[in-house]
């Protein structure tokens, strides 16, 4: 089954083609953070145009790359939530709009789950069943895996995930947009001895993040000091060292607890090489395993999003002709393959 996938959901517009047989064979992905930057953060209405301008030039530049005609296309899969209203409707209308005029079936996924699947689309791919720490902009999730479809959250963020806490970090110390990479890169010149931030929830039992404290803590502290270069770079690296220590002693503990030895991390978040080093050599402690998606599959793709969908289409799911999206999605209401 060949599956053409969509991506609308935030601030990057990403086609993919997925094949059952053959895998993965092509994708492209259009960035928006020069449009926003000058605003120092997305603009939905901003997004929702240049979703509408870029979706369907994308989608011919893809299938001409492949060398695939539309006739070729077994399904179509396009992100349905959770993201903002206006991006998702754009890729979900385009969606439907394009399935109906190939006849092909088409089904909307979950943002989600097609960061959690990201992992399959390496070699090795994990097994089933597996622990996977979520880490986007919007999210900071440990969910148990037990089969597509098949998830129980077992923690989830109170108040700011750990993308939306590195970004306004970021730009209360004076970074440009998009702000997380930027504190990851200022956090290389900081001095880890300089100061310490606490460690949020993990004085006490349970796997729920917050991260709203640790950025008030960097303000104050920013607040209370010279305010050079070296004092930004030094915060850049206690908030970071905080986050990552965090995001360690959270999956040692869900690794634990449920006996499962298999650690899937992904979402924007799981970009950060000091998270992955420090998850790598946990996970190694504890003799267990740890996979990644590419680094360019970490943040929003097409690629995620069509395997997913070619795994729920295979299975006979379906969507039908209406077009709707849902900006809030539990992953816990979807169904199992």
């Amino acid at each position: 089954m060949l599956v053409l996938g969509l991506e609308s959901s935030c601030d990057e517009t990403a086609v993919a083609l997925y094949d059952t047989a053959g895998g993965l064979l092509a994708h492209i992905l259009h960035s928006q953070i020069p449009l926003h930057a000058e605003y120092g953060g997305v603009v939905p209405e901003l997004a929702s145009r240049d979703h509408v301008r870029k979706t369907l030039p994308l989608v011919r530049a893809l299938l001409d790359d492949a060398g695939v005609k539309a006739s070729d296309i077994n399904g179509l899969a396009y992100t349905a939530g959770p993201g903002l209203v206006g991006a998702l409707l754009v890729g979900a209308a385009i969606g439907r709009a394009l399935a109906w005029s190939w006849g092909v079936p088409a089904i909307g996924i979950h943002h989600m789950e097609g960061h959690l699947l990201a992992p399959m689309l390496e070699d090795p791919a994990p097994e089933f069943p597996f622990i996977a720490l979520l880490v986007s902009g919007g999210h900071s999730l440990l969910v148990q895996v037990d089969g597509v479809g098949s998830y129980r959250i077992l923690g989830d963020t109170l108040d700011d995930a750990a993308g939306e806490a590195f970004d306004k970090t970021a730009k209360l110390l004076g970074l440009n947009y998009p702000g997380g990479p930027a504190l990851a890169a200022l956090a290389l010149q900081g001095d880890s001895t300089r100061f310490r931030f606490p460690r949020p929830m993990t004085d006490r039992p349970g796997l729920d993040f917050s991260f709203s404290g640790l950025k008030t803590f960097a303000l104050t502290t920013f607040q209370n000091s010279a305010g050079d270069d070296q004092t930004r770079a030094d915060i850049a690296r206690a908030f970071e060292d905080a986050v990552v220590e965090t995001f360690v002693i959270k999956c040692r503990r869900a690794v634990q607890q449920t006996g499962i030895q298999r650690l899937v991390v992904a979402g924007g978040v799981g970009a950060n090489r000091s998270l992955r080093k420090a998850l790598r050599e946990m996970m190694d402690e504890l003799g267990a395993e740890v996979f990644y998606p590419r680094l360019e599959f970490c943040g929003d793709n097409g690629a995620m999003i069509a395997y997913a969908g070619a795994c729920r289409l295979l299975a006979g799911q379906r969507q039908d002709l209406a077009v709707e999206v849902r900006p809030r999605w539990s992953l816990e209401e979807l169904p199992a393959v």
